[in-house]
C-alpha cells in the first residue's frame, strides 16, 4: 500500500466514480483539504437530525447497517486510492459520530455539540483499546472499528454528562 496522503484530481474522480468511494468519502465530506475527520463529522450530523425522531433500537438498526455498508465501501475505496486507510474515507466518523449521539436523542440541542466534540477528543486522542485496534486492525474493519470504540467511549462520556446536569 502507498502513503499518499494527498488526493489528486484522478484519485477524486476515481473516489466518486464508485458508489463505494462516494460512501467511504462522507458524501464528499472527507474531501476537504484539511480537518477531513472533522468535516466528515460535521456531515454526519445532518442525517442525524433527520433521522433524530426514530426509537433506540432503529437506531441500532441503522447503525449496525451503516457498520457493515462502512466495512464495505472502506475496503473498495482504500483499494482504489492504494492506501488502507486514508484521510479522506470519513464514513467512519459518521458511525462513530452515530453511537456517541445515542444519549442525545432524549436530550436538550447542547447535547449534540457536546457529543461532537467528545466524539472528535477520542478520535483525536485514540487512548487505550483505541489507538491498540487502530495499529492492528487493517482493511475496511479496521477503519469502522477505532471510531466505533471512540463512538462508545464518547457516549459514555455523554451519558455521564447528561446525568450530571439532569
Amino acid at each position: 500500500m502507498s502513503t499518499k496522503y494527498v488526493l489528486d484530481a484522478d484519485d477524486r474522480r476515481r473516489l466518486l466514480a464508485s458508489p463505494a468511494g462516494w460512501i467511504a468519502c462522507g458524501f464528499g465530506s472527507g474531501l476537504a483539504p484539511k480537518a477531513q475527520g472533522t468535516f466528515g463529522s460535521l456531515a454526519a450530523i445532518l442525517p442525524w437530525l433527520l433521522l433524530r425522531g426514530l426509537s433506540v433500537p432503529a437506531w441500532f438498526g441503522v447503525i449496525v447497517v451503516a457498520f457493515a455498508i462502512g466495512v464495505w465501501a472502506c475496503n473498495v475505496a482504500g483499494r482504489i486510492l492504494g492506501v488502507d486507510d486514508h484521510r479522506s474515507l470519513v464514513w467512519d466518523e459518521f458511525v462513530g459520530l452515530w453511537i456517541t449521539l445515542l444519549p442525545a436523542l432524549v436530550a436538550p440541542w447542547w447535547a449534540v455539540i457536546a457529543g461532537f466534540l467528545l466524539f472528535r477528543l477520542f478520535d483525536v486522542w485514540k487512548p487505550w483499546p483505541i489507538a491498540w485496534f487502530d495499529r492492528r486492525v487493517k482493511g475496511g474493519f479496521g477503519v469502522m472499528l477505532d471510531d466505533v470504540i471512540a463512538g462508545l467511549f464518547a457516549g459514555v462520556v455523554l451519558y455521564l454528562v447528561l446525568l450530571l446536569v439532569r
